[in-house]
């Protein structure tokens, strides 16, 4: 078997370097948004009564259709203390050209129902009504292939 010369072997370095920082990276975002989510669940449940309940919309082109997403507006008490959110979820509601998802969570959410919410107890001005997905976590493997992988073409451009 021919022996590989520097100049493939730089080549295929910096290639796998490549792949592994991207993998790398991705796998970082992935735990973080998985860790976040985790974290959100352990927050304490309080009640929380439901100030406003709307659908905000935007139209970014004409020729685009309108986007709504859902708006709401709740109060709820913490160790004595009374503090409003407005978010949704941690990141907020997703805008969508669908208005039956944003009905769902109207009918959900009516404006003065008695709801539970989730609040931050180290910062309890940041409260949600819904906890974040998983999934980031449960999808892990995918970027992990992409950091060993490239970890594997650097020491195999290397190895005799």
């Amino acid at each position: 078997m021919a022996e590989r010369n520097t100049g493939a072997r730089i080549y295929l370095t910096v290639i796998g370097l490549a792949l592994a920082l991207a993998g790398g990276v991705f796998t970082w975002l992935m735990w973080r948004s998985f860790s976040r989510a985790r974290a959100i669940d352990e927050w304490p449940k309080v009640p929380c009564v439901v100030i406003e309940s709307t659908v905000e919309e935007r139209q970014i082109d004409p020729a685009r259709p309108i986007e709504m997403r859902f708006k709401v507006l709740y109060s709820y008490e913490w160790e004595g203390e009374e503090y409003k959110s407005d978010r949704y979820r941690l990141r907020g509601s997703s805008w969508s050209s669908r208005p039956d998802g944003v009905k769902m969570l109207i009918d959900q959410y009516p404006a003065a129902s008695v709801q539970e919410c989730l609040v931050n107890p180290e910062q309890p001005d940041l409260a949600v009504l819904f906890g974040e997905s998983r999934a980031p976590g449960y999808s892990l493997w995918f970027p992990v292939i992409f950091l060993v992988g490239g970890l594997g073409v650097v020491v195999g451009a290397w190895r005799r």
